[in-house]
């Protein structure tokens, strides 16, 4: 039999026409069950969101913000199956066959996929891509993948699971990653069910998140308290402690930036972060600089 497929898509109301576009990425796939989409308006009026009349859009039930909204989609949604799109991504063709074909075939309850990352921010340098694949190179993704690296294309708009089974964790400071911490639950139940193709357009430049600094410093610490597994494995607590560093010096606090620089290398010399942050923090470039030119390679620090 095949499953029905409830669609969530949060918006806060400000990129009306990529909205738009994310909902018709989700309409226009090809799916031989039941397939809805729930719009969910956070922080904004739902007679605001202008998307077809075939589209659900509620307002935030629960906690305001990202996590709040998404579990008031998978609330709202009867269906077997909840998927999760960003008001400003894009589900490419063949994205929902190909996940709920895996799951059939491999019997799992989560699937993500590959995605491909563009850039909106500013103007491409000569030569540079316009889209970057990010690939898993696999076909299942464990709770220890997801330990010793955060794994970008394991991104929330690739998540297709059984409703009910997970709910985002309304407690992740300003929505901070919630994402990572829900696959990672998936992945501690079973390993996640991975299509090694880039099915989803990712476009970064233009996140609510982008520059929080302090935000990302709150969320990593969550992270840490939650998944105390991830100050355990020597890369992914190095890679931790360089994201904590560089926040620090994005912040201009010099001596913590330091603080975590040095820890990331105490831990795993190698760790590329720890030298990144500390020229930040010495003021020899700016963390936007850093951040551009990653984001234009389809990276993240």
């Amino acid at each position: 039999m095949t499953p029905s497929v409830g669609v969530v898509i949060p918006t806060r109301g400000d990129r009306p026409a990529q909205l738009r576009e994310a909902v018709e990425s989700a309409l226009c796939q090809e799916h031989p069950g039941r397939l809805s989409v729930v719009v969910v308006a956070d922080g904004v009026a739902p007679a605001d969101v202008d998307v077809p009349a075939s589209v659900r859009v509620l307002p935030n039930t629960r906690t305001p913000g990202l996590p709040g909204a998404r579990n008031t989609g998978i609330a709202a949604c009867g269906t077997d199956l909840v998927a999760f799109c960003d008001d400003d991504d894009l589900w490419l063709p063949g994205k929902l066959a190909a996940q709920v074909r895996a799951l059939r075939d491999r019997g799992g309850a989560f699937a993500s996929c590959g995605i491909e990352v563009e850039y909106v921010r500013e103007e491409r340098g000569p030569g540079e891509p316009a889209r970057v694949p990010r690939l898993a190179g696999r076909d299942t993704v464990t709770a220890d993948d997801l330990t010793r690296s955060r794994m970008v294309m394991v991104h929330s708009s690739t998540f297709l699971f059984e409703r009910g089974a997970l709910w985002a964790d309304e407690t992740a400071p300003n929505g901070q990653n919630e994402d990572w911490d829900l696959a990672l639950r998936a992945a501690k139940r079973r390993p996640i069910t991975y299509v090694d193709r880039p099915l989803v357009r990712v476009r970064w430049g233009a996140s609510h998140y982008v520059a929080r600094w302090a935000d990302r410093i709150a969320g990593l610490d969550w992270m840490l308290a939650r998944h105390p597994e991830l100050a355990v494995d020597p890369r992914g607590a190095a890679r931790v402690c360089g994201q904590l560093a560089f926040a620090h010096a994005a912040l201009g606090h010099r001596r913590e930036a330091t603080r975590w620089a040095v820890r990331a290398l105490m831990t795993r010399l190698g760790e590329p972060r720890a030298p990144i942050a500390l020229a930040v923090a010495a003021g020899l470039v700016s963390a936007p600089t850093i951040l551009s030119a990653l984001h234009r390679r389809g990276h993240g620090i």
